[in-house]
């Protein structure tokens, strides 16, 4: 049989077009249970990006929606949002569910197994103009919800209280905001919701205030739950700081049956499982390890850990990406559940002896697991990632650790061009893309992405950077960007891309970088810092600090103090760094894509660059989408992305590629 002639890098057809990759986008995310029912929420790009909230019966049956268009569940809580969902069985039998739609915010009642299948009733009031109320990370309490309650004072978007509220189940308050009662009050900037212990006697949760942000210092407060003499309903007790401070960021806390309060502290320089003394505040470490049992809590609602009922414990734990095992507190025992997932996001639920979480490989997406502690079984039971193209097209990961400056170590997942119909040319070195993810106090675990799989079929090699300021690794690697933010992220970036250069493994001539959100600020501050890239796609970026600080939403408006630094030092790094400032280096084309309706990067930012750009020969192209805000959702605008920066990789690159729209450059 003759083998397939070799054809340029760049060149393969693919099955992988941007619209599948696009309408597979998004991952499961909040599972919990409802009795032994399992639920969680479920993105539908082709929906207008809404997510569904999925209800897997107690028989096993298949997994459905509940909730059709336009239900969206999604909070939109400091802008990120927060676990949007909680439900309990009715004592008459069926679920009883309460959820935040994202259009209006407000928080909904739904009991689909009652006669006649009503409609969801609202549970809390119309928010005015201009923002008003939001609501996430909820619990159900007698006839009450009780969550975090953020409410708009003012026009600014730090002008924002948040505190512990009750909201009535009977939808009283749905016409009356003096009805919602208020549990705690809002001395502090942040607060997760409330976690009651199995008694009802105490609630814990966790708080934190500007300037830090969650991972740089919570504290873990618990308050008495008291009634008033049987005249009206519990109330919150004067609560106590019992872990965490200013520069100890406690990540979750949970209370076991037996009433033993949990917690994930970074106490030790890693996220590790604790034992708390909730009178006293003693903590004992469970698992003295260099691992990370936990991570960064951008999101109220977010679990690593999970008591099970016979005292063991679910954990995720690893660096760099996480799997999931079950920990004996009272010997530090940790098994490893078995199975090819190598990478488990931080939602976890329990029922019985089963365990409930979203978990990806390398061949295959996310999909909702579920772990069998009794006989050690674990299977999908939800969202199973089906392969919509033969497996062969995917990319096979190598996780790498590299050389950074002055011989720091710089973490990286490397995706090879890879094609099962078409050699590798021998006379040519693939193109790279070297990928910065956003956060940039986050990290990318190596899972099939087939946004990657999308170049990488086509014989465009991806690298993902965990660059220093990545969580994953400790607490240290994280603090490694701090002040440092456009300079470690930059280098550390450009060290992996001189690399796999100088060892043969990309063209040092066709090297292009990409990111979106603080990935963005890298790869635009990359342009403006080397020569090293030949082109950029900028995807919803920061790109001015002081604009940054001034305009994000309250969660981040201190964010570039520990970033980029305080103050009165924030004008001078923001001349030696930001891409506004520095536009007159950058000489590399690029596609900035941005959606109109950002409220973490608004387009603001990229208008500023643009314009510091007018009047120079730098090839780019600026496509904004109406509709869409931090972070893509919708199936079009995914699709018109991807093929713009293919096209502008075909366009520098030297590729013929007939598959995508040209892209136009303007001078």
């Amino acid at each position: 049989m003759t083998a397939p002639p070799a054809e340029p890098y760049g060149s393969w057809p693919s099955p992988i077009d941007a619209a599948l990759a696009a309408s597979l986008d998004g991952r499961p995310e909040y599972v919990g249970t409802v009795g032994p029912e399992v639920w969680w929420t479920e993105p539908r790009p082709a929906e207008g990006g809404r997510r569904t909230l999925v209800r897997r019966p107690a028989d096993g049956g298949s997994a459905r929606s509940v909730l059709d268009a336009p239900w969206n569940v999604r909070s939109r809580l400091t802008e990120y949002g927060g676990r949007p969902w909680a439900g309990t069985e009715r004592p008459t039998g069926g679920p009883l569910v309460v959820f935040v739609h994202h259009a209006d915010q407000r928080m909904y009642a739904y009991e689909p197994d009652a006669p006649g299948n009503p409609p969801p009733r609202p549970l809390t009031p119309v928010s005015a103009t201009g923002g008003g109320l939001r609501w996430a990370d909820p619990v159900l309490r007698g006839g009450e919800v009780w969550c975090v309650l953020e409410e708009f004072t003012g026009p600014a978007p730090t002008d924002v209280r948040r505190l512990t509220a009750a909201v009535p189940l009977d939808g009283s308050a749905a016409a009356d905001r003096s009805l919602v009662r208020e549990l705690t009050d809002d001395r502090h900037r942040f607060t997760t919701g409330p976690r009651i212990s199995p008694d009802g006697r105490f609630a814990a949760r966790l708080v934190w205030d500007h300037p830090r942000m969650p991972w740089d210092g919570t504290e873990l407060l618990v308050a008495a739950i008291t009634g008033t003499g049987g005249t009206g309903p519990d109330v919150l007790a004067e609560p106590r700081t019992v872990l965490g401070g200013p520069d100890e960021a406690v990540a979750q806390a949970e209370w076991a049956a037996d009433g033993t309060l949990l917690a994930v502290s970074d106490r030790s320089g890693w996220w590790n499982p604790y034992r708390v003394d909730p009178q006293t505040g003693e903590a004992v470490n469970l698992c003295p390890r260099e691992e990370e049992f936990g991570g960064p809590l951008w999101k109220p609602g977010l679990g690593w850990l999970v008591p099970l009922p016979d005292r063991l414990v679910a954990v995720l734990h690893g660096q760099g990406s996480s799997v999931l095992g079950v920990l004996d507190p009272d010997t530090g025992d940790l098994v490893d559940a078995a199975g090819p997932w190598t990478a488990w996001q931080p939602t976890l639920a329990v029922h019985d002896t089963r365990v409930y979480g979203v978990a990806a490989s390398p061949r295959s997406g996310y999909e909702v697991v579920e772990l069998d502690t009794a006989s050690g079984h674990a299977r999908v039971i939800g969202a199973r990632a089906a392969d919509p193209v033969d497996p062969a097209y995917y990319p096979e990961p190598q996780s790498r650790t590299f050389l950074g400056p002055g011989g720091r170590e710089v973490h990286a997942h490397v995706y090879p061009p890879h094609h099962p119909e078409r050699p590798a040319p021998a006379d040519e070195l693939p193109p790279y893309v070297v990928w910065a993810h956003g956060g940039p106090t986050d990290h990318v675990p190596p899972v099939l992405d087939l946004h990657i799989a999308y170049f990488t079929s086509r014989g465009i090699g991806v690298v993902e950077v965990n660059y220093g300021g990545s969580s994953g690794y400790g607490r240290a690697y994280r603090e490694r960007l701090r002040e440092q933010w456009g300079v470690v992220d930059v280098e550390d970036c450009a060290a992996v891309a001189r690399a796999l250069a100088a060892e043969g493994t990309a063209d040092p001539g066709r090297l292009a970088i990409r990111g979106a959100s603080a990935g963005g600020w890298t790869a635009a501050a990359s342009l403006a810092a080397t020569d090293l890239y030949a082109c950029a796609a900028i995807i919803y970026p920061v790109l001015d600090l002081t604009g940054f600080a001034q305009e994000t939403h309250d969660l981040e408006s201190h964010y570039v103090d520990g970033l980029a630094g305080p103050p009165p030092v924030l004008g001078l790094r923001c001349r030696e760094r930001s891409p506004v400032a520095r536009a007159d280096r950058i000489t590399a084309p690029f596609v900035l894509l941005q959606g109109l309706d950002d409220p973490v990067c608004p387009p603001a930012q990229a208008e500023r660059f643009l314009a510091a750009l007018r009047g120079r020969s730098v090839p780019h192209a600026y496509v904004a989408f109406d509709g869409e805000g931090h972070g893509f959702r919708r199936a079009d605008t995914m699709t018109r992305a991807l093929e713009a920066e293919l096209s502008l990789y075909a366009q520098v690159f030297g590729l013929e590629r007939t598959d995508v729209p040209k892209l136009r450059l303007e001078p």
